[in-house]
């Protein structure tokens, strides 16, 4: 099936989809058919994402929604919304949203590294959980859910302990909920991008982007790569 029409008549959620990754899935779920609910917790960003998006196909409805994935109530909210308006459970959902609190193990305050699991872990689990309930509650025949989980998930990352343990936790969540939800038709998958220019990786240092970019283009493995970020990160 051409790409331009392979989600025709598909309702597709994704969590922070007001910037960086989760904007631009929305962008391209809206390209390809589908309809787009642009989740984000600033409504002003899910708002602009909305304004970017495509209507070319016949039944294309899109809306922006503010939600906190960290909060059982404000998911419970959006779901209802979507079902209300759009008569269906989002049938693809994609968990995009994600914070960095970011400083080493020595000094990070306790409440940074609730706050990142929260969001990243609690979230993911939150909002896969619902999407899930709803598609079997209506006898749904098939569902795809989306994690975005990191590189750091797998090889650490220097000052990054509350991320790489909440990425990581997101990878765990993902394969059980794959094993779990198999017998639904629902598929779980989780996507390990390594750096990808967002707002997210503004605050990485240059020369850590500069090493990365590099051993990318090399094609060093994680081992080295996490090598030579450890090298430059303590000089």
């Amino acid at each position: 099936m051409a790409a331009a029409t392979r989600l025709i008549s598909r309702l597709t959620l994704v969590t922070g989809g007001g910037s960086g990754i989760g904007q631009a899935v929305c962008q391209r779920f809206a390209s390809e058919g589908a309809s787009v609910v642009v989740a984000d917790i600033s409504e002003e960003s899910a708002n602009e994402t909305l304004k970017s998006l495509t209507s070319d196909c016949r039944g294309q409805v899109h809306m922006s929604a503010e939600v906190d994935v960290s909060s059982k109530e404000s998911i419970k909210k959006l779901i209802t919304n979507i079902q209300t308006l759009y008569y269906q459970p989002p049938s693809v959902c994609v968990n995009a949203a994600g914070i960095t609190q970011d400083d080493f193990l020595l000094n990070m305050e306790e409440e940074h590294f609730d706050r990142v699991i929260q969001v990243n872990l609690k979230g993911s689990f939150l909002v896969t959980q619902a999407v899930a309930q709803a598609l079997v509650a209506c006898g749904a025949p098939k569902g795809s859910i989306v994690t975005l989980g990191s590189i750091v998930g797998k090889v650490g990352n220097l000052g990054q302990s509350n991320y790489s343990a909440s990425k990581a936790g997101v990878q765990g969540l993902t394969r059980t909920a794959a094993k779990e939800l198999s017998r639904f038709g629902i598929r779980c998958n989780c996507v390990l991008p390594g750096f990808i220019s967002t707002p997210m990786t503004d605050k990485v240092p240059e020369k850590v982007i500069t090493k990365t970019l590099t051993a990318v283009r090399a094609g060093l493995t994680a081992d080295v790569l996490k090598t030579e970020i450890r090298r430059l990160c303590s000089s």
